[in-house]
């Protein structure tokens, strides 16, 4: 007798400001279109309230990262992340999110695919998405990983164990460069707009850089502000639709929203300013930043920041003459440490850069996070989701 649904073996953890579903590899079809009807259904997509899955109706809690034995022999372990869509029947693989690239670690040596070392594992994760090697140290102590500890980020309520990762390895990952357009800055057209200056950097994930001045915002908003800003949303995801367009992304402007929606980001920025913490309400002053910063994701604010925006921002801030170089506080230049100012509070990273002429390279990226692991189980899968794709 046939069941009306499968189990399909799943983990649910926290990475970072970000919560992710993590499933095995050896647990998916080989078949990519029916791997993919398995995650959607496993979310809950398309819907935006993601009501009958795992997903959390929000773009930091609709991601899965999947794993497996590395394939490449310098690495430990196999990761793929897909940013699952709220609204369509999508899977977008097209970028990685560093948070959740946070709990790969943990995740991987609970179940057993890492093996453990006191008192930090190293752990090199193989970014299937970009064949690039992320690095992380995970402390582990009496044979399980490390949760409690006093280090906090931005976003996440309480603190936690540091876990320390490094993408020095991500720089162009996505378009071959840390300078895509070969130019520290561009020019671009915007409908309604003209000409506006832009910096479009690969390292993490490709952003395009845009001043919040030069679009009428002040770079100190929170999200719920900018979604009341219809206006600003679409010159936003405009920016970011060209921007797709110049680095090769679309071959139209106009249907990067559809068919590249995920990256390249668009982050908007200012010179440091205080505000006040969209999560905590505290106060974040000018004084413990070096930029004021915004990300959009999927044409929503990011209530927090990305890891991976973090680390194209501190690659960014060390390129003179990007937007970002313009804006940062040059005390960054006595320090690797780069403090970004983003709605929740300060992301913190230390990056490295050298450069000789046209041959820019990423040295460090490394920023820390913290992760736990929330539930282990099986989820259930309506087979009639599946369709005719489904072979018991």
């Amino acid at each position: 007798m046939e069941h009306q649904q499968i189990m399909v073996k799943a983990v649910i953890a926290r990475g970072g400001n970000s919560r992710g579903v993590y499933l095995l590899r050896s647990q998916l079809p080989a078949d990519t279109a029916l791997r993919d009807k398995i995650i959607l259904a496993i979310f809950g997509s398309p819907d935006i309230r993601e009501i009958d899955g795992l997903g959390g109706a929000n773009v930091l809690t609709s991601k899965v990262a999947i794993l497996g034995p590395p394939t490449r022999p310098d690495a430990d372990i196999d990761y793929t992340f897909g940013q699952v869509s709220l609204n369509e029947a999508h899977v977008d693989y097209s970028g990685n999110c560093g948070n959740i690239s946070a709990g790969v670690g943990p995740v991987g040596i609970h179940l057993g695919l890492i093996d453990k070392k006191e008192p930090f594992t190293s752990v090199r994760m193989h970014l299937t998405n970009f064949n690039r090697i992320l690095r992380a140290e995970i402390p582990v102590t009496n044979d399980e990983v490390v949760i409690e500890g006093d280090y906090q980020i931005a976003g996440v309520p309480g603190t936690g164990a540091r876990i320390e990762l490094d993408f020095c390895d991500s720089a162009g990952a996505a378009t071959g460069k840390i300078l895509p357009t070969g130019n520290a800055k561009d020019t671009i057209k915007i409908d309604g707009i003209g000409d506006l200056d832009v910096s479009i950097i690969d390292a993490g994930n490709p952003i395009v850089f845009v001043k919040a001045c030069s679009i009428g915002l002040k770079g100190t908003e929170a999200p719920d502000e900018i979604k009341n800003l219809p206006d600003k949303l679409s010159v936003l995801e405009k920016i970011r639709s060209v921007a797709a367009q110049r680095i090769g992304f679309v071959d139209d402007w106009r249907k990067a929203t559809e068919d590249s929606p995920f990256i390249p980001f668009v982050v908007f920025l200012s010179e440091p300013q205080t505000y006040v913490s969209f999560t905590t309400k505290q106060v974040i002053s000018a004084d413990s930043i070096d930029i004021a910063a915004r990300q959009m994701l999927e044409q929503n604010m990011h209530e927090a920041y990305a890891g991976t925006a973090a680390v194209c921002t501190g690659t960014a801030a060390r390129i003179p003459g990007t937007l970002v170089n313009d804006l940062v506080s040059k005390s960054i230049y006595t320090t690797e440490l780069i403090r970004i100012g983003n709605p929740s509070g300060v992301f913190p990273i230390n990056t490295v850069v050298k450069s000789n002429g046209d041959d820019i390279r990423l040295i460090k990226a490394s920023f820390g996070r913290t992760a736990r692991i929330i539930m282990e189980g099986f989820v259930y899968v309506r087979r009639q989701k599946l369709n005719r794709y489904w072979n018991s």
